[in-house]
C-alpha cells in the first residue's frame, strides 16, 4: 500500500517522465545485452575466440564515462530532456550498425562508440527523472528506474529464445533500431526537467570546476564505490549466458529461460529495495540487499540441476539489482544541484571504466582454467559483496534533500537516513 501511495503522489506529466527514463535505460540495456547474448555465436562467425569478442564489452565500458562527461554537460546547460532525445537517437543508430559489422574490428570501433551513447542515457535521464518527481516517491522510482537495466537484459533474452535460431546474430543486432521509436515519446509527452527551468531563470550557470568546488572528496568516494557496484552487476551478468552455453552445454532454449529468470529477480529485488531505501535509508538498504546474495552463489554457479541453477539465479539478481535499485536516488540526493546530470553520471561510468577489464579477464582465466566460468564467477561476486557493503556502510548518505533550494534534508522525507553529503 505504501508504494501505491508513493506512485499516487505523482502527476501525469511525472508519470511520463519515469515511464520515459525508465524505457531509455530499458532500451540502452537491450542493446548492451544483445551483444552478451550472441558473443559464442559472433566468435564463430569471425573465427576467433571467446574473450577476443569479450573485448567488446571492455571497449563498451571504457567509453561510457566520456559519453557521461559528454552528455551529462550538455544537460546540466540546455535540459536533460532534449539532450535524452539525441542520445537515444545515436545510441539506436549504432546498435543498428552493429549488424552490418564485416568483421570484427569493425564491430569493436561500433561497440565503442555505442559505450559514448549508452553512457551519455543513465545520468541525464535520471537527473531528468529525480528531479521531476516529489521527495517521497524518489525511492520506488530510483528502483522502477534502475529495473529498466534487467528489463533491458530480459528483453534481450526473451529475443534470443525466439529468433536467434531464426535470424542469427546479425538480425539480433538490427533490433536495436527499436529505441528510435522512444524519441517521438519523449517529444511528445515529456517536459524539461522542472529543477533545470528554474535555474535557467536565473541566468546562473557555475562552470564544472566551480560547481564541483568542495565535493572532489565526494566524488572520489562514488567513483571507487560505482567501480565495485559495476563489478557486482557486470561480474554477475555478462558471462552467464557463456557459462550456461560453454560450460554447462545448455541449449539456446534453456539458456534464454534461465536468463529471464534471473532477470525476473533483477527486476524484483530493485522494485523492493528501491521502495524499502525510502523507509530505512539508502546505506542500510543496500547493505542488506548485497548480504542477501551471499547464501546464493553456490545454487547460482554450482547448482547443477536446471531447477537448482534457476532459484540461484533469480536469488543472486534480487541481490545486485536490489543494491543497484537504490543507486538513482542516493547519488542523484548527494549530487550538487549545478552537476546532478553530470556528477552521478561520470562517477557511474568511471567506475565502469575501472571495472571495464572485467568480462574479458573473467572470460580469460575461465578459458585457462578448462572453461570453469562457474569458479571464476562464485569468487569474484563473494568478494565483490563484501567490498561493496563495506564502502557503503562507511560512506555518505543525503536521504530526502531538496532539490533546487539548497542541499539540507528535508525532515519530512528523513526516514531512516543518518549521515548527511558534504
Amino acid at each position: 500500500m505504501a508504494v501505491l501511495a508513493d506512485l499516487r503522489a505523482l502527476d501525469r506529466t511525472q508519470r511520463h517522465t519515469v515511464a520515459a527514463t525508465f524505457l531509455g535505460w530499458t532500451l540502452d540495456a537491450f542493446d548492451y545485452f544483445l551483444l552478451v547474448m550472441v558473443i559464442p555465436a559472433v566468435a564463430h562467425a569471425f573465427g576467433v575466440q571467446i574473450k577476443d569478442v569479450a573485448f567488446a564489452l571492455l571497449l563498451t565500458l571504457a567509453f561510457r564515462p566520456l559519453g557521461a562527461l559528454i552528455f551529462g554537460r550538455l544537460a546540466d546547460r540546455y535540459g536533460p530532456q532534449r539532450v535524452l532525445m539525441i542520445d537515444v537517437a545515436l545510441y539506436a543508430a549504432l546498435g543498428l550498425a552493429c549488424a552490418f559489422a564485416p568483421s570484427l574490428s569493425v564491430l569493436l570501433v561500433l561497440r565503442a562508440l555505442f559505450g559514448i551513447a549508452m553512457g551519455g542515457e543513465w545520468g541525464t535521464g535520471a537527473s531528468l527523472a529525480m528531479e521531476s518527481i516529489p521527495a517521497r516517491s524518489r525511492g520506488i522510482v530510483s528502483g522502477i528506474l534502475q529495473c529498466g537495466y534487467p528489463a533491458g537484459y530480459l528483453l534481450a533474452a526473451i529475443a534470443f529464445g525466439l529468433l536467434f535460431d531464426t535470424i542469427g546474430w546479425r538480425g539480433m543486432f538490427a533490433l536495436g533500431v527499436l529505441p528510435a521509436l522512444l524519441v517521438l515519446y519523449l517529444r511528445r509527452s515529456v517536459p524539461e526537467s522542472p529543477v533545470f527551468v528554474r535555474r535557467s531563470r536565473t541566468g546562473v550557470r557555475r562552470p564544472v570546476r566551480e560547481a564541483m568546488r568542495g565535493h572532489w572528496r565526494l566524488f572520489t568516494y562514488l567513483l571507487v564505490t560505482m567501480a565495485v557496484f559495476n563489478a557486482f552487476s557486470h561480474g554477475s551478468q555478462d558471462l552467464y549466458p557463456t557459462f550456461l552455453k560453454v560450460q554447462m552445454h545448455f541449449d539456446t532454449h534453456i539458456v534464454s529461460l534461465l536468463t529471464i529468470i534471473l532477470n525476473l529477480g533483477a527486476l524484483a529485488g530493485g522494485l523492493f529495495f528501491g521502495h524499502l531505501s525510502q523507509r530505512i535509508g539508502r546505506r542500510r538498504a543496500i547493505v542488506v540487499a548485497c548480504l542477501v546474495g551471499l547464501p546464493a552463489i553456490w545454487l547460482w554457479t554450482y547448482g547443477g540441476s536446471v531447477l537448482l541453477l534457476a532459484i540461484g539465479a533469480f536469488w543472486i539478481q534480487v541481490s545486485v539489482q536490489g543494491a543497484w535499485g537504490v543507486v538513482p536516488s542516493h547519488l542523484n540526493e548527494l549530487a550538487p544541484d549545478d552537476v546532478r546530470a553530470t556528477l552521478p553520471g561520470v562517477a557511474y561510468q568511471g567506475g565502469n571504466l575501472l571495472v571495464a577489464w572485467a568480462g574479458y579477464a573473467m572470460a580469460s582465466i575461465a578459458e585457462a582454467h578448462g572453461n570453469n566460468y562457474a569458479a571464476v564467477q562464485a569468487v569474484w561476486i563473494a568478494v565483490v559483496i563484501v567490498l561493496l557493503s563495506l564502502l557503503v556502510w562507511f560512506g555518505p548518505e543525503a536521504h530526502g534533500v531538496r532539490f533546487g533550494v539548497t542541499h539540507e534534508p528535508d525532515a519530512a522525507n528523513m526516514r531512516g537516513s543518518s549521515a548527511v553529503a558534504d
